[in-house]
């Protein structure tokens, strides 16, 4: 059995199948910032590292591959992302590379990357100010999007159609810290708004080749916020085989330079062929691993064990579903929630998880500009087509129990 060594776990309710499935086929050593807790079950080892600094991962795996030797190192959370590439350059595992890594952490580095190699993607340029932000604004063409350098979960993403809305926004995002980053700061990018359906694909890299494991679709609302308030994936998708999507994961890894792991690139199509909106160094998050499984039979989280021990991975298909989550939300902007649950007897066939994520006496606030945590619950389903899907789920939310009032 090889040793691997996971960084960070993440929340359980979206991480625990992933480990869960690779520690019974791996010896699992865990670098985490805290003792373990429900991890326990899944691993041999545990290192805690206060504070998860990149230096402190570094150390971390050092300790173990001189100590125990590993075969492999790798992460699914995103502040780890560059902690764990430099920890594998360190100790000569294959990783994405610390240069690559940084460039999926820092949203400018992408797109100056893919603009050195010509990669398609929107116009984008990086403000200090607001005088900055409406002047490239101009340039570009309303609308545009407001984004922070390197925010997460669209937090702080905008759609702004004129200078008032600009300002407002980019206040919101310049407020984010630039966490993560080798030099900190709260820069804003502006960039030119893309139309056509957005996709995300899933991939795993070994060596510089890039292997696609499966594309979600978002469901989106709360504009002018780009709020995911779902997700599906087809087991036998057909956009995975598309060769212009294929070319296309290619140049965009290629131009960032990145070797091995996972990563979660998210495009649109638009008339003029795929686009890039942004590449993240690990696997995709709201339980998309899990909806690929359901509806395909991989385990994405295999597979990125796999290629971090410089395995091939197994990519097999087994099953050819529908797999979706979709979020439930308040029903004010600011929500006291006084009761959640759901019944049980009231779910259709096809479900799979119904959970809630908030407790009695929690106040939830709407998407807005400076939260992007207004989910009080959430469910799964698998379906033979789409439309059974979404039905599905419709039936699922619809089976959710709430007593709430205005805070």
């Amino acid at each position: 059995m090889k040793r691997l060594v996971v960084v960070g776990t993440g929340p359980r309710l979206y991480r625990e199948f992933m480990l869960r499935s690779i520690g019974e086929r791996y010896d699992v050593h865990l670098v985490i910032g805290r003792p373990a807790e429900w991890e326990t079950p899944y691993v041999r080892g545990v290192s805690v590292v206060p504070g998860m600094a990149a230096d402190g991962i570094v150390a971390a795996v050092r300790d173990v591959v001189a100590r125990d030797a590993a075969d492999g190192v790798m992460t699914w959370a995103e502040d780890h992302v560059v902690g764990t590439a430099l920890a594998a350059a360190a100790v000569g595992l294959p990783g994405p590379g610390p240069d690559a890594a940084r460039a999926c952490r820092d949203k400018h580095l992408t797109r100056s990357a893919l603009a050195a190699r010509g990669v398609p993607q929107p116009q984008s340029e990086l403000v200090a100010d607001v005088a900055e932000a409406r002047a490239v604004a101009e340039k570009f063409g309303y609308p545009v999007v407001v984004k922070p350098r390197a925010g997460v979960a669209s937090q702080a993403v905008a759609l702004v159609r004129d200078g008032e809305e600009l300002a407002d926004h980019f206040a919101s995002a310049h407020r984010l810290p630039a966490a993560g980053l080798r030099s900190p700061d709260r820069s804003v990018m502006i960039e030119e708004y893309l139309t056509g359906p957005e996709i995300a694909v899933d991939s795993v890299v070994r060596d510089g080749r890039v292997l696609p494991v499966f594309v979600s679709h978002k469901e989106m609302g709360y504009a002018p916020y780009f709020e995911e308030t779902g997700h599906w994936t087809r087991g036998d998708d057909p956009l995975l085989g598309d060769p212009a999507i294929t070319r296309f994961l290619a140049q965009v890894h290629t131009a960032i330079g990145y070797a091995t792991g996972a990563t979660h690139t998210e495009l649109k199509l638009t008339d003029e062929g795929p686009k890039l909106i942004e590449i993240n160094g690990r696997l995709g998050g709201d339980l998309l691993s899990y909806l690929c499984d359901s509806a395909s039979g991989v385990d994405p989280g295999l597979a990125l064990a796999a290629v971090s021990c410089g395995d091939v991975p197994d990519l097999t298909r087994t099953r050819a579903l529908c797999a979706g989550i979709r979020f439930a939300y308040p029903p004010w902007h600011e929500t006291r929630v006084e009761g959640i649950a759901f019944d049980e007897s009231a779910l259709p066939p096809e479900a799979g998880l119904a959970v809630p994520l908030v407790r009695p006496g929690e106040v939830v606030l709407l998407p807005h500009k400076d939260l992007m945590e207004g989910r009080v619950a959430f469910a799964t389903a698998a379906a033979a087509t789409r439309a059974e899907l979404s039905a599905a789920l419709d039936r699922a939310l619809a089976a959710l129990r709430c007593t709430w009032s205005p805070a």
